[in-house]
């Protein structure tokens, strides 16, 4: 598979009070267009900070952070949000779904940031709500939908632009065990059928079930990456 994200050496440090903290350690790791993986490790190990990275949210203090051939260390506040706009999708714990807006309305809303209109999209979709599972909610608001049609609303909105790329910050911290189970084999699904690579950061177990690569952080620093072999164990 051909390279998506290449970290080469990046460091970040940020100044908290009088004192630095280096929350990530010369880090260096490739990650492939269609990857299905996810950092681990406990609060304050870097799989946040690293995931901001990766989308331009933040940048290194030194090293490098390419997406296909492009240093994001090059682009300026214009060029990180266009960079966004056009390769990433973001799914987050909270879903940050806009509560005034119904399932079909969220996930249209970034097309029509991107200037599309409404008649030339409906059925992109209306088709994307129901790879979601929500075609019978399509008209709710968030507010009366559960937790996991929540999520599977903000999936559907994250994937709605074709993105190559989706980061996905816990996605399932605040789903039970059967919606977090259902969530993360829709996510899978999707990355099947639709290419999309899926980066997660989480310290939630049931995610090692599900991904084909995993990768540790502790304090910063990368202590294990692990790949699915032939057997389908992560080694």
């Amino acid at each position: 598979m051909d390279t998506l994200v290449k970290i080469e050496k990046v460091v970040k440090v940020y100044r908290v009070g009088d004192e630095d903290f280096t929350a990530l350690h010369d880090i260096s790791l490739n990650i492939e267009a269609g990857a299905f993986m996810s950092f681990v490790g406990p609060s304050g190990s870097g799989k946040t900070t690293l995931l901001n990275l990766m989308g331009g949210l933040d940048k290194p203090t030194s090293g490098n952070i390419f997406f296909e051939n492009i240093n994001l260390k090059d682009l300026n506040r214009t060029d990180l949000a266009e960079y966004r706009r056009k390769n990433l999708g973001f799914i987050f714990q909270t879903y940050n779904l806009l509560p005034v807006y119904s399932v079909y309305e969220n996930v249209l809303f970034p097309l029509l940031l991107d200037g599309e209109k409404e008649s030339a999209v409906r059925q992109k979709v209306l088709d994307l709500v129901e790879k979601v599972g929500l075609s019978d909610q399509v008209n709710k608001k968030p507010a009366h939908l559960s937790g996991g049609q929540c999520q599977r609303v903000a999936i559907a909105r994250a994937l709605v632009k074709q993105p190559s790329l989706i980061l996905a910050d816990e996605p399932t911290a605040n789903l039970d065990a059967e919606n977090s189970y259902q969530v993360l084999e829709l996510m899978r699904d999707l990355n099947r059928q639709l290419k999309a690579a899926f980066v997660f950061s989480t310290h939630d177990e049931k995610v090692t079930k599900y991904v084909n690569r995993e990768i540790g952080l502790e304090d910063g620093r990368i202590i294990w990456d692990k790949k699915r072999d032939g057997n389908g164990v992560l080694e």
